[in-house]
């Protein structure tokens, strides 16, 4: 049986593989991650059951070792502590070597207790599923039977899929390279707007400013299959969403800042800071910087990013240069400090309700009064802000 039972073409062959890669990638995004990891989600026991067995064939990954790395990631991340930041450990180290940082990891049972809480725990976990090299091996069993010697190089693919793409490119990449539409305290980037290959978990930064979120995509262009999948799942009412992040509502009639206001702005605080980025920060940098369209693409691009970072993140050269970039131009800096004093609001976030909110008046009577036309329309439009309703 060179050719397997099912005798597929090369073609045919390739497309199989991609399907049932694919089908690992729903499992790790889906069960391993938003359901079990972030709990943003509760799946049917037959689908949660059904990806607990695919993931034990194609990967050989145990449920609880997978949420505690994950979550510890999250609790140390871009310390020395963290398993797999390319910023603390190198890109390439994390790139190349995923799989061995995750199964160093793994070897701290300390951690892994601590940190799996409310994973699986039954007969079928303890005595099947975490025999590994059980899954893996009637996996290729399986591959052979069905495709015969090519066999091979499908359970090859399939036991290098997670490796490369989880482990490596979304754990080093991730915190890397790409784009970022909010100011989480990480290096965690967007890889690329749209994935299929990597079932949404390419929106990393979207991830890690919303870590319960169920969804990952926050803007029009940006696609989680992922979430394609769950809401697919919710409409069979084989799952249910927990939390989605939510864009703080806008009220057009709202004139004046209330507690409401106060409590949109601290719930909603990383769509705040994006929207300040994108309706302030990012015009003032073109109207001081720009000397022609082709200079302000190149300068103006620079110095937003520059602008709308996380001071913390910054390295010592990065610093000078925004430090140069404010001293050049008062308005820069004016906008930059209201940006400071405004994440100071929510970093109060432990002061009594009348603290904040005389706070956040306050910013909002000095923006108006600036003299800026992007900050005294950013204030008009933080008066209106209402904490978004869960329906």
């Amino acid at each position: 049986m060179i050719e397997g039972l099912l005798q597929l073409s090369w073609w045919q062959l390739i497309l199989v593989t991609l399907a049932m890669t694919h089908v690992t990638i729903v499992a790790v995004t889906v069960y391993l991650h938003r359901a079990q990891a972030h709990r943003a989600l509760t799946l049917h026991p037959l689908v949660a059951h059904f990806f607990r067995f695919w993931l034990w064939l194609t990967t050989g990954m145990v449920t609880g070792e997978w949420v505690a790395v994950h979550r510890y990631h999250h609790a140390r991340c871009e310390t020395e502590d963290d398993p797999h930041s390319p910023q603390v450990k190198g890109i390439r180290k994390v790139l190349w070597q995923g799989a061995e940082l995750y199964r160093k990891a793994i070897a701290d049972r300390g951690l892994v207790e601590r940190f799996s809480h409310g994973t699986p725990d039954d007969w079928l976990e303890r005595h099947v599923y975490r025999r590994r090299s059980l899954g893996i091996s009637l996996m290729l069993l399986i591959d052979l039977a069905l495709f015969g010697v090519a066999g091979l190089a499908v359970w090859a693919v399939q036991m290098a899929w997670i490796p490369f793409w989880a482990a490596g490119v979304i754990n080093g990449l991730g915190h890397w390279w790409g784009y970022r539409n909010f100011s989480s305290p990480d290096a965690a980037t967007n890889i690329l707007p749209w994935g299929i290959l990597i079932g949404g978990e390419e929106l990393h930064n979207n991830h890690h400013a919303f870590p319960s979120s169920a969804k990952l995509s926050a803007r029009w262009f940006e696609f989680d299959i992922g979430w394609f999948y769950i809401r697919l799942l919710s409409l069979l009412r084989l799952a249910r969403v927990r939390r989605v992040a939510l864009r703080p509502q806008l009220d057009a009639g709202k004139t004046h800042v209330d507690t409401e206001t106060v409590r949109a702005v601290v719930v909603h605080r990383m769509y705040v800071l994006a929207d300040y980025a994108r309706q302030v920060m990012r015009p003032v940098a073109r109207e001081e910087l720009c000397r022609s369209e082709r200079h302000c693409r190149r300068v103006a691009r620079q110095a937003w990013r520059l602008l709308s970072a996380d001071g913390a993140r910054l390295d010592a050269a990065a610093r000078e240069r925004l430090q140069q970039m404010l001293e050049r131009s008062q308005m820069l800096a004016t906008v930059y400090q209201f940006r400071e004093r405004l994440q100071a609001i929510w970093d109060r976030s432990a002061a009594s309700q009348d603290v904040l909110l005389e706070s956040l008046q306050q910013w909002c009577r000095e923006a108006e009064a600036s003299g800026i036309r992007a900050l005294q329309e950013f204030a008009g439009r933080v008066r209106s802000y209402r904490p978004a309703v869960v329906v």
